[in-house]
């Protein structure tokens, strides 16, 4: 590109002096041209005119001649370039003064053209950092604004339990046992917000590293039903595993991939009661597992959809703090998914709200 424009700027300048030289010459033949037609004019001018034209015609005044009109010439051809100059030295200063909105104004087709270009395409990229950096620091912000309230809230709850034992506020040792347990509960609900938050953030930057290996996921879902079996039971639910395949093989990080999946489940057992079963399908489609999480509980409204795997967003704020999420578990398997290559969606209606994981094959 810059021998481009070196090349186009050299030819421009040997065009314009050749054409500037052309035209001072002829333009001073004219002139004497013109002057001896006028001296055969009448006789009372003629001799004012000879004389004019006799000093015009002499070699160091038609050279000296020729190099003004060369110049007045050189300096025409350049004019618009000039004022394009100016034009350009203008929105660069308000650009300057941070007025990011305004462009500056592409016109002819020289170099200063893809100088134009270049202006505008910096100060769009300029106005994306600035842009990006500003939801950093919101984000940044938000980050501290829910990491405090959701600390705070268990943190609350310990203080006062303990503080009731310290100054001996219970009656018998049920009530001070009752006492301990709701702290240690909200002692283990603070431990799994800050693993949760250590690993979203180590995630964010790629320092979670993956183990993989090649492992079946069909064996891998089974085995994550029945070690939900209480929990389903409980729930009065029941989880079934639907699929038409012995064997699907996935290199991965069956660690990280059972925590993303045991968070699905979790999901759907803590929020998909209502509808009494779990069913989970596992199939082969376009060298790709594909693995549908369904319950039949109350339906996901439409327009949370679109920001549930977002860090700390919620669909009922008080039921996720009554059952003791964080808030970060559905944005920690989206990570985990797509560090495998796979994707992550979901959709609910009022016939039931399906999880869907897509893997590739290994």
């Amino acid at each position: 590109m810059r021998a481009n424009i070196a090349i186009r700027m050299a030819w421009r300048l040997v065009w314009q002096i050749i054409m500037s030289s052309v035209l001072a010459v002829a333009t001073c033949y004219l002139c004497l041209i013109i002057l001896e037609r006028m001296t055969r004019g009448d006789a009372g001018s003629r001799s004012f005119l000879i004389s004019v034209y006799r000093v015009f015609g002499q070699t160091p005044i038609m050279l000296f001649g020729c190099f003004v009109l060369f110049v007045v010439y050189m300096v025409l051809l350049n004019w618009r370039r000039y004022s394009y100059y100016d034009q350009l030295s203008h929105s660069v200063e308000h650009l300057a003064k941070g007025n990011f909105d305004d462009v500056v104004p592409v016109k002819q087709n020289n170099e200063l053209t893809v100088l134009s270009e270049n202006m505008n395409l910096l100060v769009e990229e300029l106005k994306r950092s600035l842009d990006e950096e500003r939801r950093t620091e919101q984000t940044k912000n938000e980050l501290i604004t829910n990491v405090s309230h959701d600390l705070r809230t268990p943190l609350t709850s310990i203080i006062g339990y303990l503080g009731l034992i310290e100054q001996d506020r219970y009656r018998d040792e049920v009530e001070l046992r009752y006492y301990v347990q709701i702290a240690y509960a909200k002692a283990e609900r603070l431990r799994g917000l800050i693993h949760d938050l250590f690993e979203y953030t180590r995630m964010r930057h790629d320092a979670v590293p993956l183990n993989e290996k090649s492992f079946n996921l069909v064996e891998m879902m089974n085995q994550l039903l029945v070690h939900h079996r209480l929990a389903l039971e409980n729930a009065k639910m029941t989880g079934k595993l639907i699929t038409n395949a012995s064997e699907l093989i996935i290199m991965g990080d069956p660690d990280k991939l059972v925590r993303v999946f045991e968070n699905l489940l979790s999901n759907a057992i803590t929020y998909g009661y209502a509808g009494g079963k779990v069913e989970i399908y596992l199939n082969l489609h376009n060298e790709a597992a594909v693995v549908d999480i369904v319950n039949y509980g109350e339906a996901i409204p439409s327009a949370a959809l679109p920001h549930l795997f977002d860090r700390f967003y919620r669909v009922d704020k008080s039921r996720t703090e009554n059952s003791g999420g964080s808030g970060l578990g559905l944005a920690i398997a989206k990570g985990f998914v797509e560090r495998h290559g796979g994707t992550i969606s979901v959709t609910s209606d009022v016939d039931g709200t399906n999880f869907r994981v897509r893997l590739p094959l290994s």
